[in-house]
């Protein structure tokens, strides 16, 4: 048995449901009247704001439409992925919550926002720290206003970097073998 596979083992027999729960109660004894707006704006449905980000940087050329087409690279698997996996899991949220078609298990909001630190990292490294530190506070902001585990966080941030990676790797690949390389775009 490989090394992986005994990694992947011992990392599932962990007690992971008495961690969401210690994490929960944690953060919801935490909560004060000063955080609530922050954290709700931090968990805001961020999609009209991307979106219209997405047609600025697509309008604009150059690095920035590289970027923003990376990242709608990224971000598709990153979707499929996410709700494929909502829906066979169908993980109650921890306030209650039980609906399959939004599920808590992954947490898309963390595979988003670090599969989008990802992407920026790469493009533009020196800002790597506050583009993940925004996406830390994004997923903290998913527990702490008690609609995700803190497993749900931490596996979708996993997967926001891992399919971010392999798709942009795939892009990558395809761009350079159809010679398909934008002028003013740098491989990051």
């Amino acid at each position: 048995m490989s090394a992986r596979l005994l990694l992947l083992a011992a990392l599932l027999a962990l007690p992971w449901q008495d961690l969401d729960v210690a994490v929960q109660r944690a953060s919801q004894a935490g909560r004060r009247p000063a955080l609530e707006a922050p954290m709700h704006a931090l968990s805001a449905d961020s999609r009209p704001v991307l979106l219209v980000g997405m047609g600025v940087a697509l309008l604009s050329g150059g690095l920035a439409r590289a970027a923003a087409v990376e990242a709608l690279v990224a971000l598709v698997p990153v979707n499929l992925v996410v709700e494929l996996t909502k829906r066979a899991v169908d993980r109650a949220r921890p306030d209650g919550e039980r609906r399959r078609s939004n599920a808590a298990f992954p947490s898309s909001h963390a595979a988003n926002a670090f599969a989008l630190a990802w992407v920026l990292a790469r493009r533009w490294p020196r800002g790597w720290p506050a583009y993940f530190l925004l996406a830390a506070a994004i997923g903290w902001s998913r527990i702490y206003l008690n609609r995700h585990w803190a497993t749900d966080v931490l596996v979708g941030a996993a997967l926001g970097v891992a399919l971010a990676e392999l798709a942009l790797q795939a892009w990558r690949r395809w761009r350079h073998s159809s010679g398909a390389v934008e002028a003013g775009t740098r491989q990051a």
